[in-house]
């Protein structure tokens, strides 16, 4: 992939950010959209682009559609009635008073991931010209579109679509939180840069209509016409004196206004205008209190249920400020609990503790209390850094939420919070190692909800209840229950993926890798792209023997996600065994440039020396590997063979020595136990060879102990052994026929 052939456009003000796009030698525009989150909310970009082009997707690629219609449906609301929703679960249709699970913060970056790959799959399809994205505003973009330019610059070849991103002079935002993609990150990394200082801002007597800072009404009709070019532009102007005119309209007039200019996108129907113009208009209008507080209410739930959960800081603030706990004590409290739960979900938990106070302080209804209560006891459980949870405070706060959840007037509402909060105290005895009695607790909750609710009422938290219970039961060891677990959820929500995931993990733990693949197989195609599936995919290939495909999970891994460590080092090991050296040696390469005291890089790194045949510098690797981490057993095992390999059996059975008593791998004892062999302590190396046989069937250690059998004058037990030898492995006979005449001179 050629490099440095996407642009980033830097100027001040709007019409210097034109003129300098024009100056760009581009292939055809795609589209040309404005990222600012004033428009409409989460995904402002996005749903652009997948507006101009998913009709004609249907047309050329309709199964790229459908295989990326979560990606499609949660950026781009509008496109549902030409979209069919084919994965739907519990969580995505939960009614609001049921609604007990939210996404991870996580989500969106694999929502980034699929929007890419859906867009090289419809560029593929229309031919092979390349073509051109025109990013406006991207300075002004919710971090749901910053997060996706970043990956769409990191991973869409520039040949096939030039991103040119168009921002202020100003640096871009680095959202808080949780988040390994960054857009000044990627558009340093992969961009040129066209950078307009104040002074090369060209006259726009000279400009295009798109680029004259005045190309609406004249300035000499006054700045009333102005103020009202801002307001009908949704705010996304950034002209000095077209902001003054707007601030300096009298407010009653200025409130009219923006009422109209409501009143006139709500008739378009598209609702992702609600998330964004609708509701800025709103706050600003005529009813901010009313109007505004229900429009921004619904714009918070809306990005709460997805997951962009730094619109609801924003849209959380925003409604904050236009009501109170007195005024309108319900909007009041959503607009701060769903910002708490969002600084917890982006790791910022210490920014919620005092918005939890402020409730507690201002609030005596029990409804709050038991929330906060509950959410505080998560904070100190869960979301605080590890040296800062307090779970003993967290089972007290838990107990307070269960006290409140009693009081409830309605007798299956009452149990389903008690239930609730009862599971949350259930987290507190698994994180203080008590899984007995998490379990009991998750066993009564499950029973009573059994009793107490119909079939059909509160099923996804019914369905968390017993996934909840699975995970204790893997932590028991109970593997079978936890197996019988997760296919009844699965059952209940057929389409949530990370259960097939966590069965995966189960199955491959039971001794049963078909099965295993068969689950992370459908926990992939249920979501969009997220690299941990992937890693245990290709595992598993690796140990079913699948190694070309194994190779691929693990690079597709890399694609997602590059600071995978261990896909990296898997993927450069499978190369290595497959004896695609100067590819492993590529992945050996990149991942010591990113983290050079790895041992286990040092380690392959040393291998593949070695298979170079340049010993001395595959000697050093290890030895480095060994300076970094002095317990590394294969380090000293690799060291110990190399030893052996020179004829010095005092060094290579000091190094194996070691590994031996760093690790239990039967591959290293068994090279101990041929050291001893070869260095005439044949009981030594027996009783090595019989814990290796203990623990693995293998003809090679049988053979060995047959030898040192044979060393020890023990005829008879040898040729029994050489015997089993034979039989367990036909392909032996070889071997075998080697040794029998020493078996006459035992």
């Amino acid at each position: 992939m050629a490099e440095h052939r996407h642009h980033w456009v830097r100027a001040a003000g709007r019409p210097a950010r034109v003129d300098a796009r024009e100056r760009l030698d581009l292939p055809p525009v795609l589209a040309r959209v404005n990222a600012n989150r004033r428009l409409r909310g989460p995904y402002t970009a996005v749903g652009s682009i997948l507006r101009a082009i998913v009709p004609d997707a249907l047309a050329r690629c309709p199964e790229a559609v459908t295989g990326h219609d979560i990606e499609i449906l949660s950026t781009t609301p509008e496109l549902r009635d030409l979209v069919p929703a084919t994965r739907e679960t519990l969580t995505s249709l939960a009614v609001p008073k049921e609604r007990t699970r939210f996404y991870s913060a996580l989500r969106t970056l694999r929502i980034a991931h699929g929007l890419v790959e859906f867009l090289e799959a419809y560029l593929r399809a229309a031919g092979p010209a390349p073509r051109t994205l025109i990013v406006d505003d991207a300075h002004r973009a919710d971090p749901t579109d910053a997060e996706f330019l970043a990956v769409l610059l990191r991973r869409i070849d520039p040949a096939l679509l030039t991103v040119v991103v168009i921002t202020g002079t100003e640096p871009p935002e680095r959202p808080a939180g949780i988040g390994s993609e960054d857009l000044p990150t990627a558009l340093a990394a992969r961009c040129t840069v066209l950078d307009l200082a104040d002074g090369d801002v060209p006259d726009q007597r000279g400009l295009s209509d798109e680029g004259r800072a005045d190309d609406g009404p004249s300035r000499t009709t006054g700045d009333a016409a102005l103020g009202r070019r801002h307001i009908e532009g949704d705010g996304v102007g950034d002209d000095p004196d077209e902001i003054a005119a707007y601030l300096g309209l009298p407010p009653t007039e200025r409130a009219r206004l923006h009422d109209l200019r409501r009143a006139e996108l709500e008739t378009a129907g598209e609702s992702s205008l609600r998330l964004g113009a609708i509701a800025w208009h709103a706050e600003h209008g005529s009813d901010p209190s009313g109007a505004g507080a229900d429009i921004l209410r619904h714009a918070l739930d809306h990005c709460m249920d997805l997951g962009y959960y730094h619109a609801v800081l924003d849209l959380g603030e925003r409604g904050r400020r236009l009501v109170t706990h007195e005024s309108s004590p319900t909007h009041w409290w959503a607009f701060t609990t769903k910002m708490t739960t969002s600084f917890a979900a982006l790791g910022l938990a210490d920014q919620a503790l005092p918005l939890y106070d402020e409730a507690r302080a201002l609030s005596t209804s029990p409804e709050v209390h038991m929330q906060a209560a509950y959410a505080t006891a998560m904070l100190h459980t869960r979301h605080f850094d590890a040296d800062r949870r307090d779970h003993q405070l967290a089972r007290s706060w838990v107990n307070q939420a269960i006290a409140f959840a009693k009081w409830h007037p309605e007798p299956k509402e009452r149990e389903a919070r008690v239930v609730f909060n009862r599971n949350g105290l259930a987290l507190i005895e698994v994180h203080q190692g008590r899984l007995e009695a998490a379990l009991a607790l998750l066993d009564a909750c499950i029973a009573r909800l059994d009793e107490t609710l119909e079939d059909h009422e509160h099923a996804l938290h019914r369905s968390v209840l017993r996934y909840n219970r699975a995970q204790v039961y893997a932590g028991l060891g109970r593997h079978t229950d936890a197996v019988a677990d997760y296919t009844a959820v699965i059952e209940c929500d057929p389409n949530y993926a990370e259960y097939y995931f966590d069965r995966g993990m189960l199955w491959r733990d039971l001794g049963s890798p078909e099965q295993a693949l068969a689950d992370y197989d459908r926990a992939i195609r249920l979501s969009p792209p997220f690299p941990e599936a992937y890693f245990n995919r290709a595992d598993v290939l690796a140990e079913l023997g699948d190694t070309e495909a194994a190779v691929a999970d693990f690079g597709y891994v890399l694609e997602l996600d590059p600071a995978f460590a261990d896909a990296r080092l898997n993927r450069a090991a499978l190369l290595f065994e497959s004896g695609e050296h100067q590819l492993a040696w590529s992945e050996v390469r990149a991942g010591l440039a990113a983290t050079p005291e790895s041992p286990q890089l040092l380690c392959l790194k040393g291998q593949l020396l070695a298979a170079d045949e340049d010993t001395a510098a595959a000697s050093e690797a290890w030895e480095a590997a060994l300076t970094a981490d002095p317990d590394y057993a294969q380090a000293w095992a690799l060291l110990g063979e190399l030893r052996y390999q020179e004829g010095d059996l005092d060094a290579a059975s000091a190094d194996l020595s070691r590994a031996v008593e760093l690790s239990a791998d039967p591959g290293m004892q068994f090279n101990l136990a041929v050291v001893h062999h070869d260095a005439g302590r044949f009981g030594e190396a027996l009783r090595l060879l019989d814990e290796v046989l203990g623990s693995t069937e293998d003809v090679d250690a049988r053979l060995q102990r047959a030898r040192c059998l044979i060393g020890l004058d023990r005829a008879e037990t040898a040729k029994a052994e050489l015997l089993a030898c034979l039989e367990a492995d036909p392909g032996s006979a070889e071997q075998v026929y080697e040794l029998m005449p020493d078996l006459a001179h035992a």
